[in-house]
This record gives structure tokens, C-alpha cells and sequence, in this order.
């Protein structure tokens, strides 16, 4: 019975070339999508758990209270470690505290390369599992050893063994390679880590972190755990949540909470707002679910309609099928097996269209997704993803169209009239809401983007490059530099400073000054700047005057962001004294505008600028602007390879560096207007069905329209009168739907673009004249038809 079933499906979809051409090539796209969509989710979902012990990893954040504002920190004292250790390690299993990832030099014989890197405690490589090439994962308990990625390994070395060998860290002491891991995936969160260093050689080598051994306060590394199989998370967060407090009751004022938070988390609910987790990704995750199966949904519609409207030419097979004795679970079956078997062909063609779009859908996703050919889960969740889109696309015209009293057709009495086409046009509303909504989103992700990075950034950009001081050789080598590079007419200035221009690495507190709120906590950004960096980058003053070595006093002197002036309330603040935590008194010399140095979907940081001592972490360079940047940028080489031979010549534009600030948006952007292109796309091809069935069903009454005078703009209007009227009902649909929503999304920025009419008012335009466009061709078609060739049967 049922191969029978499939013969007549088959021979049906074969008959009816154009509709199945418009089902199988709409569904295809369809399941396309979804598929990517539910790759690139699956991606996502299994982010880390190439780590065999991932369930069990933890980094431990703490919240910490300033101002009645609660911030949710990774930086921890280093005497939490050995506390964790003593005191919980019924608990846990491993533990490895570390300072930052960070770009450093790495050299053997002179081959030089710059890689990101960390320094651990030997448990680090057995809570990543990590699969080693060669040596061994217990490396690092030799304080003078590092581990290396493949890469680095093959950039170094070639295809190799290295271990035994000798690599300079940071042109500081060598180091011996006692093993090599395989890269990590692309889905892991130590991705980038090019090499481990040992954490005992990182203490010897930083007089700093050797002091914080008992300074609760220094809040300056990271801390992982991997728990022990019988423990549980919730269980050991809430045993050391205040681990701080017991071991400092000074610190009451910022009511630091420790906890863990589960390496499982950190890709989709990697947000925190005033100590509360509020997600992060995972919003991406709901959005693209749901962008996935509507456009699936879309499909099906398609098939739906055109199904049900052709109804009439169905209508005599099933009264002829009734009369001879079938059921109607028959005739279910058999138009199930129809859509059924429609949807394996779409299935087929999708699979091509994902190979096809695969290569650009992972360059837009920064992803390395592949069909997992292999995996006999692929081929089950195929059969039923297949299974399912057939059973809903043809659900309904299954139900339908068994549901037709043979009485009624057979005696020629049966017609489809204003009820039957009334669940066609619901579908084409919902059809078109879904894409108007998509539109309308689309065009605000692009705003909001656009809106923030229109946003003045304090300083000037273009022409800004800036280099990693990640050796010691770069000490005392500013001023040769300045005059080099001066005289080659590569820069106009040089500056240096202790975070890059597009960050900020460090925050100080326990700051007073006259006017200062009893309960008031001072707490600022930190910047350590030379007296050139304030031209090298243009920044604005707007009271007071700049750093300068014409000044002794200046080595007290602090410069104030204006965004510090509205944080401590102050009318006048040029001239005034503040104190830090230590008693040093600094003078307030002068105040600029604000600089945006982080989110830049976020308010600036109140921020201190002072003049930089031994705190000198990066150059920043202007660039000559009479010349070209290739020429410049060629000058700036040789001059560095002349001054510091030691170290390789690596620069980035400050400008690029910026621009990555906003590549989570502009790539959930992109995929949403490439998958809102599909939406429509399927929406035209159902409605371009259905405008064709349309006029084929109206042929011998345009004939009769046109016998009477009836103008072709007449019957152009008559054919799209009733899908424009569709899409403007759903497009008065989409708006309060798409209102909601993305007001909500764009409350979770603090700094954020608004909502605007033409948006709207766009979009549904656009809606209507794709409308027109597609109904169009079978309306100016029909309509300039001959009446001659249509009624000459009459």
C-alpha cells in the first residue's frame, strides 16, 4: 500500500512541474536554513566540551559592591588560592591560579615569533585534559618549562619534536619545551593559547605578584578549579562565598561574594548586571531558534496554500477514490506520502545548498562548521527533522482534501469559495508578519551598530598604530625612538602608556577628596601615561593643561576624564588634591573629554590619568600625514629593527583594533539579514504560486473583462488588489510585534539608538513592492492574454 502511495506522489510531483518546483526548491531553502541554524546552535551549545571534565570546571568570580552598583569580577587575591587549597580540598580536585593572557616573544636561535600565552600551576594542562603531541601534560611542574601549541610548535621548529629544546620567553631567561598539546578547537575558550609557562618562573620573574602573596585587597589573577567527581557546584559556591570576608574584615565596605561559575556558562551566560547573571549569548541562541523554524514555517505555509488552492483539480480523485471504497486514513496516508516524499527531495537539495553556503556561512560566523557525515546521529535527526517538515507541511491539505463528500464533487456542485481560501490568506499573513518583523529587526541590528560606532570616540583614530612593549628591552628606548622616527619623517609623536588605547587593564579605589560622601567609595579607572601620549592621540582638553616635562610637580599630577568630574561631583576640579589608599597626594592639572576605551555600548569609565613611572605597557604612534601609511609604516620598521633588533617589529591600527569591538554585532547582523533574504525569498516563491493558480483559476473571466473593455492596468489592479491587501494587514501586524521586542533588545544596551517611524514605514514599503514585483509577472501575464484564445471553447 504504501509503495503505492509513492508511486502516485511521485508521479503527481511530476505532473505538476512548476508547483513542485515552487514546493521542493521553497522547502529546500527552508531546511537549508534551519539546518545552518540548528549546525551553528549545536556549535554553540557544545562550546567547551572538548574538555573530557568540563562539567566539573569552574572559574571563581566574585561580586564586589561599590557605590550600591554590584560588579561581578574574575580578578581575585592571590592568597584565595592557598585558602581553596587548605581549607576546601575535599572539594576540589584541581586548582591553578594564573595571571592574564597576553601577547609575548618567543625566540630559538634568533626565529622569533609573538604568540598568546599564560603563565599556570601544573594542575592547568589536567583540568584542560589537554591531548599532547608530544611530552608530557605534567610539564609545568618544572619552573623553568612551557608548553607549546602545535602551531607554535611548527612555527618554531618545523614538524619536530621539540621537546628538550630551549625558547626564549620575552628575551628573559630560556625556558625548556617539555611537551606540545594539539591545537585546541575553534569552540574552546583557550583557543588562542599558543603556549603555558610555569607559574613558579612567573612569581621569580614579578616582584608585584610576589607581594600580593598576603594582600587581599589586590584583586590582579585568575583562578580555576576543577571539582572533585562527588562534589557539587551550587554546594562548594555557596561553602566559599565568603571566604574573603573571613579572611579580611576590611574589606566589609565591598561585601565580596565568591563563587563558581561553571565552565559549562561561560559561553552563553557569560553576562552579569549588578551581580545577577542575565545571560549573554544564549539570547543569540533564542533568536536564531526562532528565526530557524519560522522560516521552516514559511516553507510549509507554501506548500499548505498551494495544496489547498488547487484543490478544485483534487477534488474528483478523491470522490472517485470514496465511491471505489477508500477510508479516509487512506487518503491521509497517500497525501502524507506526498508531502513526505516532497520533503525528501527538498531534504536532498538542502544538503547541497548547505555544502554550497557552508564555506561563507563559517567565514560570516567565524565558526568551522562541517555536516557530521560521519555521525550516525546526523543521519537519525535527519530522518526525523525530514519526517517532521513533510508531516506539517501536509498536515492540513491531507486532512483537507480527504474531507470532500464525493456526493457533492462528483455531481459537479462542489466549489471552493470565500471559507475555503480564508485559512490561505491567515498563512500569507502570517507568512509576510514573520518577514516584515525580520525586516524591521534587521534594520534596527544595522542601527544600533551603526548608532555606536558613530559614537565620538575623544581622540583621533586614523593614523594611530600601536605596539606591545613585551620585553624588557624596551625600557629606556622612548626618547631614541622619538628622535629616529622624527627624523624619517615616519611619526609627528610617540607616546606611551599602560593599557592600549582600546582598553583599560586596571582599576584603583580608596581615592579621597574634599567634597568626597561619607559613604562614597572612590573607585576609577587607571591609566599610567608619558607626557606625549595626550598629543600622539589628540585627546581634547577641555580644562587645565596637559602632561609636560617642563614640570617636575607633574610626576603628582593626575589629568581627570570628564566623566570622573560628574562621578565626584565637583564644579571646579583643576587645582584641587586627591588622595589614594596609600596617603600619596596628587593635583588635579587638567581635564579632558571623554575617551571611549571600552564598551563602547556602554558609558565611560570615571577615569584617572597619570604620569607614567614604570608602568609603560604599550607604544602608540602617530603616523606621519604627508606620507603614505606604506611608506611610514616601512620607515617604522627599519628604525625599530635598528633600536631593538631583539624583538620582532609587531604593530596594529588602532582604528582595526576598535573595529573588533563590534564583530559580535555585525555578525549576528549579517546572518540576520541574509536569513531575513531567505524569509522573503520563500514568502515570494509561495506568493508567486499562488498569484499563478490565481490567474489560471480568473483566465476565461479576465477574457470576458477584456471583451468588455477592461484596460490591462484594470486587470493588473483586480490580480493584486488581494495580496496587497494581505501584506498591508501584515505589515500592521508586524509593527506592534516587532516594536516589543526590539525595544526590549535594545534596553539591554546602555547606549542605544531609538526606535524610529521610517523604520517601520520602510519596511512595510519594502513589503509592498516586493509584493507587487512578484505578483506582478503572472497578473500583467494574464492580463495581456488574448480573449480570443480563452473563450473560443465558450
Amino acid at each position: 500500500m504504501w509503495r503505492n502511495y509513492l508511486k502516485i506522489a511521485y508521479r503527481n510531483i511530476i505532473k505538476n512541474k512548476v508547483y513542485s518546483f515552487i514546493n521542493i526548491s521553497g522547502l529546500a531553502i527552508g531546511m537549508a536554513v534551519a539546518m545552518l541554524i540548528g549546525l551553528w546552535i549545536y556549535e554553540e551549545m557544545i562550546y567547551n566540551h572538548n574538555h573530557q571534565n568540563y562539567p566539573r570546571i569552574a572559574q571563581v568570580l566574585q561580586n564586589q559592591t561599590v557605590n550600591e552598583e554590584t560588579y561581578t569580577l574574575a580578578a581575585m587575591p592571590r592568597p584565595l588560592e592557598m585558602t581553596l587549597r587548605d581549607q576546601y580540598a575535599n572539594d576540589i580536585e584541581y586548582l591553578s591560579m594564573t595571571s592574564w593572557d597576553d601577547d609575548h616573544i618567543l625566540n630559538y636561535k634568533g626565529h622569533m615569533i609573538t604568540r598568546t600565552g599564560n603563565f599556570f600551576q601544573a594542575d592547568f594542562p589536567k583540568i584542560l585534559t589537554l591531548d599532547m603531541a608530544y611530552g608530557s601534560i605534567d610539564g609545568l611542574k618544572d619552573p623553568k618549562s612551557i608548553l607549546l601549541s602545535e602551531a607554535t610548535a611548527q612555527a618554531l621548529f618545523g614538524f619536530e619534536d621539540p621537546t628538550g629544546k630551549l625558547v626564549k620567553l620575552d628575551n628573559q631567561a630560556s625556558l625548556k619545551v617539555s611537551g606540545v598539546y594539539k591545537d585546541l578547537p575553534k569552540n574552546s575558550y583557550f583557543l588562542d593559547l599558543g603556549f603555558m609557562a610555569s607559574w613558579e618562573w612567573y612569581l621569580t620573574t614579578e616582584e608585584w605578584a610576589r607581594e600580593a602573596i598576603d594582600q587581599w585587597d589586590d584583586n590582579s589573577f585568575q583562578v580555576f578549579v576543577q571539582l572533585k567527581p562527588h562534589a557539587s557546584m551550587a554546594r562548594v559556591s555557596q561553602k566559599i562565598k565568603d571566604v574573603k570576608l573571613q579572611a579580611d574584615t576590611s574589606l566589609t565596605r565591598y561585601n565580596p561574594q565568591i563563587f563558581l561559575f561553571p565552565m559549562d556558562d561561560w559561553n552563553l551566560y557569560g553576562e552579569f548586571k549588578n551581580g545577577e547573571n542575565i545571560g549573554g549569548k544564549i539570547t543569540y541562541i533564542w533568536l536564531f531558534g526562532c528565526i530557524g523554524a519560522f522560516v521552516l514555517l514559511l516553507a510549509c505555509i507554501n506548500f499548505t496554500n498551494l495544496s489547498t488552492a488547487r484543490s478544485e483539480k483534487k477534488a474528483k480523485e478523491v470522490g472517485v477514490r470514496k465511491v471505489i471504497g477508500s477510508l479516509k486514513s487512506q487518503l491521509i496516508g497517500q497525501f502524507l506520502s506526498e508531502s513526505c516524499l516532497t520533503s525528501f527531495f527538498a531534504f536532498l537539495l538542502s544538503l547541497l545548498l548547505v555544502e554550497f553556503m557552508l564555506p561563507n556561512f563559517n567565514l560570516i560566523a567565524d565558526k568551522d562548521i562541517s555536516i557530521p557525515w560521519s555521525s550516525p546521529g546526523f543521519y537519525l535527526v535527519s530522518l526525523g527533522f525530514t519526517s517532521f517538515t513533510g508531516i506539517l507541511a501536509g498536515l492540513y491539505p491531507a486532512f483537507y482534501l480527504s474531507s470532500f463528500r464525493p456526493v457533492a464533487v462528483l455531481k459537479g456542485s462542489y466549489r471552493t469559495g470565500k471559507r475555503a481560501s480564508l485559512p490561505r490568506k491567515v498563512l500569507v499573513e502570517v507568512q509576510f508578519t514573520v518577514s516584515v518583523t525580520l525586516i524591521i529587526g534587521t534594520m534596527t541590528i544595522y542601527r544600533q551598530i551603526q548608532f555606536v560606532k558613530n559614537r565620538p570616540v575623544g581622540y583621533e583614530r586614523e593614523g594611530l598604530i600601536m605596539i606591545r612593549q613585551n620585553s624588557p628591552v624596551y625600557k629606556g628606548k622612548i626618547d631614541i625612538l622619538r628622535r629616529e622616527l622624527t627624523q624619517a619623517e615616519a611619526i609627528t609623536h610617540i607616546g606611551q602608556s599602560s593599557s592600549p588605547l582600546t582598553a583599560i587593564w586596571s582599576n584603583r579605589n580608596g581615592f579621597e577628596w574634599k567634597g568626597k560622601g561619607p559613604n562614597m567609595e572612590g573607585d576609577f579607572a587607571a591609566i599610567w601615561v608619558g607626557n606625549e601620549f595626550g598629543n600622539t592621540v589628540n585627546w581634547t582638553i577641555t580644562q587645565g593643561r596637559d602632561f609636560s616635562k617642563d614640570f617636575a610637580s607633574d610626576s603628582a599630577a593626575i589629568i581627570l576624564n570628564e566623566a570622573a568630574v560628574k562621578f565626584m561631583k565637583i564644579q571646579d576640579p583643576v587645582g584641587m588634591e586627591i588622595l589614594d589608599d596609600r596617603k600619596n597626594r596628587y593635583h588635579v592639572i587638567g581635564v579632558i573629554k571623554d575617551m571611549i576605551q571600552q564598551n563602547p555600548a556602554s558609558p565611560v569609565r570615571q577615569t584617572l590619568y597619570f604620569q607614567a613611572g614604570s608602568y609603560q605597557s604599550w607604544y602608540t604612534l602617530r603616523l606621519h600625514p604627508e606620507k603614505s601609511f606604506r611608506e611610514s609604516l616601512a620607515k617604522v620598521k627599519t628604525v625599530f629593527a635598528e633600536v631593538l633588533p631583539q624583538v620582532p617589529f609587531e604593530y596594529t591600527f588602532v582604528d582595526e583594533r576598535y573595529a573588533r569591538k563590534f564583530q559580535d554585532e555585525e555578525r549576528i547582523g549579517t546572518l540576520a539579514g541574509v536569513f531575513t533574504i531567505l524569509a522573503i525569498l520563500i514568502s515570494c516563491l509561495g506568493l508567486f504560486g499562488l498569484a499563478s493558480y490565481m490567474a489560471e483559476k480568473r483566465m476565461k473571466e479576465i477574457g470576458i473583462r477584456k471583451v468588455l473593455g477592461a484596460s490591462v492596468s484594470q486587470l493588473w489592479q483586480l490580480l493584486s488588489y488581494d495580496f496587497l491587501i494581505l501584506v498591508l494587514i501584515s505589515s500592521a501586524l508586524s509593527v506592534p510585534i516587532a516594536y516589543y521586542y526590539l525595544n526590549t533588545w535594545l534596553g539591554s544596551y546602555e547606549i542605544h539608538t531609538e526606535l524610529s517611524w521610517w523604520v517601520f514605514a520602510l519596511s512595510t514599503g519594502g513589503a509592498v513592492l516586493i509584493t507587487l514585483l512578484t505578483v506582478s509577472y503572472q497578473a500583467l501575464k494574464a492580463a495581456t492574454l488574448n480573449p480570443v484564445e480563452v473563450l473560443k471553447d465558450e
